[in-house]
């Protein structure tokens, strides 16, 4: 049923398997590897057909200059943040909430309110763009940071209820008895008992938001326009002309882009692995 490990395979299965895993992780990482040397060339490669060739000059302080002080790309990138950050915090802490409500308490309806968050995650958010900006632009929010952090707010937090309420039914209940025979409040356990084991839970969801955020494209280019609020997934289109592209200067955004993600991840490693694996094993 399950695949049996690569020691317990045949000599020349191993060798294979050694040669073939380079290659193949060399073709996963080639869209990323031709966005990094087009980010160092010329615009006259581009001009000129040269691809896939070596750069006719390398550009990269030139490229990259341009990027962060000839261009709007740190308004971008602040905006990013600014929609990012409080996205993080505010869908985090509402399905830590809910999830502790609905992993904990035993009531009627319990697994309807339960379905309502899963449900939503089914949903096709490309039928959800006509009403949602019109939404936005009845209630004024339109084209603004504060719209687009509530949208994510509200879109992402059933799956993040889904990853909690799972996540802390997991959890020994006897610690939350022990509490309330000591007469211990019920958000004072959820504050001091529940909250500190859902940490690795916490560090992973909120590096899956970060990056689910970061990278939307779709809706920031739906409900924002202009750099006073767009993110930096749709301010790298500004390096467009009417009749020319700038790939090269578009390549140099994308890496500037993709960094602050790979870094968040680099960083909270330890406790993402802990969050997604911890209860595998007993």
């Amino acid at each position: 049923m399950f695949p049996r490990p690569i020691q317990q395979s045949s000599v020349s299965a191993q060798r294979l398997y050694q040669t073939m895993l380079p290659i193949a992780l060399i073709l996963w990482l080639l869209p990323l590897i031709a966005v990094a040397v087009f980010s160092i060339k010329p615009a006259t490669d581009f001009t000129q057909g040269n691809y896939w060739g070596m750069p006719g000059s390398f550009e990269l302080v030139n490229n990259y200059g341009q990027v962060f002080f000839n261009s709007d790309m740190p308004r971008y990138m602040l905006n990013s943040v600014l929609i990012t950050v409080p996205t993080v915090f505010g869908a985090v802490a509402l399905s830590a909430m809910a999830g502790f409500a609905l992993g904990v308490y035993k009531f009627r309806s319990n697994i309807w309110v339960f379905f309502l968050f899963v449900a939503g995650n089914f949903v096709p958010f490309q039928i959800l763009m006509v009403p949602v900006r019109d939404l936005t632009l009845d209630l004024g929010l339109y084209n603004t940071k504060t719209g687009l952090v509530l949208f994510h707010i509200a879109f992402q937090t059933g799956f993040c209820t889904l990853f909690m309420r799972n996540f802390i039914r997991a959890l020994p209940f006897p610690l939350i008895e022990a509490a309330r025979v000591e007469g211990v409040a019920e958000w004072r356990i959820f504050w001091y008992v529940v909250l500190p084991l859902m940490k690795p839970a916490l560090a992973a969801l909120a590096v899956l938001i970060f990056t689910f955020i970061w990278n939307d494209y779709f809706w920031a280019i739906v409900l924002t326009q202009g750099p006073g609020a767009q993110p930096v997934t749709a301010g790298i289109t500004s390096f467009n002309a009417q009749y020319r592209a700038a790939y090269h200067l578009m390549s140099a955004g994308s890496i500037v882009a993709a960094l602050p993600p790979v870094l968040m991840f680099f960083l909270m490693q330890k406790h993402f692995i802990a969050g997604l694996t911890l209860g595998a094993v007993k």
